[in-house]
């Protein structure tokens, strides 16, 4: 029973990770005032740590 608690968890993680670097990801392509250079950084970070960036990600677009 546990195993079974622990492996839905991890799954709810995974899932939930890739929801959110898939909205990231397509937030960054809309973008049209980034770069192709700064669009692939983006995209990497977007894909390693999204929730994290998202946040950073959103205070620089308002500064630029």
């Amino acid at each position: 029973m546990n195993e079974l608690i622990i492996y839905s968890v991890l799954l709810f993680l995974v899932l939930s990770h890739l929801v959110m670097a898939s909205l990231f990801y397509r937030q960054i392509s809309k973008n049209e005032r980034l770069s192709f250079h700064e669009k692939n950084a983006w995209r990497l970070k977007a894909l390693i740590f999204p929730i994290g960036y998202w946040f950073l990600f959103k205070k620089r677009i308002k500064d630029i």
